[in-house]
């Protein structure tokens, strides 16, 4: 089972995308991983998660205005 993120009350959800998930992503919105805003895959939000450059993260946040709002990012070495 992967494990998951840091759990904090500032930190938002985040979570790896299945190798579906990633190819249907993609595909819906006709882009690359590379044309993914990207994230470290050192930063401390991503702590205890079995990531690999070339994953794609899911991040939910909550917003009081906006709601519920979700982001994607592409995993990166460096």
């Amino acid at each position: 089972m992967p494990k998951q993120s840091i759990q904090h009350v500032l930190i938002p959800k985040h979570k790896k995308l299945s190798e579906k998930e990633k190819k249907d992503l993609l595909e819906e919105y006709k882009i690359t991983i590379n044309e993914l805003p990207s994230i470290l895959k050192s930063d401390p939000a991503l702590a205890g998660m079995d990531l690999e450059a070339g994953d794609i993260v899911k991040i939910e946040r909550n917003s009081p205005t906006a709601g519920k709002t979700i982001f994607y990012r592409g995993v990166a070495n460096e």
